[in-house]
């Protein structure tokens, strides 16, 4: 054979191999493209699960996702089951981690209280907590009103903004239900504060008024009030507080002084009076003792 025409068949069989390669990368690539993606099943929220409810085996089910699934899910329910939500979820929605309480910890209130803080009960009625719109998750200022310890009392009760910016963990509602299914009507406000911020709350809730201030949960300003008194709402003066008399505190033991002499005044002289008449004439004389002298 000659040997022009053995290069040209050579050349065009590795054409013709370099051509059919690219057509079934082409042909691969739209096959690929079009079958359906391959589908995980997931743990989903059968119901709504509110704050603080204790998920039991009902309140799961499994549903399929496609693509990569969210960090923290599950493909079975027996990692989700008896955990407490810290964080409301919807029917439908993938059930994760960061969504439920420990291991252990249980469910309702005790459960969304983070590590180191406290949830703290105050009583209050339906004006002082801002007529109903004190919600779990809002931020509000706690107000004290009463009479301040060592304070004129002309000037009128004090009101003083005693804790700022303060999270909301339930208002209204007890998160655990009746029987029925219907939720306990409870007439406190409880907040989430730190265990000094507690002792405090504690002791203004028992000895003074309380009103809470519904702020912008984007206001992280703490601002610092000295206070308002009754006499400051009329114009008047106010009047000075009285100052306490402090008596001056020795390091070491109190000095000795000797004692003053005692001064002994003499009795005074008895004095002897003497009357002599003689008929119409009378005559007195006065004597300091019976020598006669005077």
């Amino acid at each position: 054979m000659n040997r022009r025409i053995l290069i040209i068949v050579s050349c065009a069989l590795v054409l013709s191999a370099c051509a059919s390669y690219l057509v079934y990368r082409a042909v691969g690539t739209r096959v690929t493209a079009g079958q359906a993606p391959q589908a995980v099943e997931l743990v989903v929220a059968s119901r709504d699960l509110a704050v603080g409810t204790l998920i039991q085996d009902a309140d799961l089910r499994m549903a399929p996702w496609f693509g990569a699934p969210p960090a923290g899910a599950a493909l079975k329910r027996e990692a989700f089951r008896n955990r407490g939500v810290v964080s409301s979820i919807y029917a439908g929605e993938v059930v994760t981690d960061n969504r439920l309480a420990p291991i252990g910890s249980g469910g309702g209130l005790a459960a969304t209280i983070p590590p180191g803080m406290r949830a703290c009960a105050v009583r209050v009625n339906e004006v002082v907590g801002v007529a109903g719109f004190v919600v779990p998750g809002m931020r509000v200022d706690v107000l004290i009103t009463g009479l301040p310890p060592g304070a004129n009392a002309l000037n009128g009760p004090k009101v003083r903004t005693l804790l700022q910016n303060i999270q909301v963990l339930s208002a209204g509602m007890n998160f655990l239900k009746t029987q029925e299914g219907k939720p306990e009507q409870a007439q406190v406000v409880n907040l989430l504060v730190t265990p000094a911020q507690a002792e405090t709350l504690s002791l203004a809730s028992n000895e003074t008024k309380i009103q809470l201030v519904l702020r912008n949960p984007m206001d992280t300003q703490v601002s610092g009030l000295p206070g308002t008194a009754m006499s400051d709402l009329f114009g008047a003066a106010r009047v000075p507080d009285p100052v306490p008399s402090v008596r001056p505190q020795s390091s070491g033991p109190p000095a000795l002084h000797p004692a003053p002499p005692v001064t002994v005044e003499p009795p005074p002289p008895r004095v002897y009076t003497v009357e002599v008449s003689n008929g119409a004439v009378h005559t007195r004389a006065t004597f300091s003792h019976p020598g006669g002298k005077l």
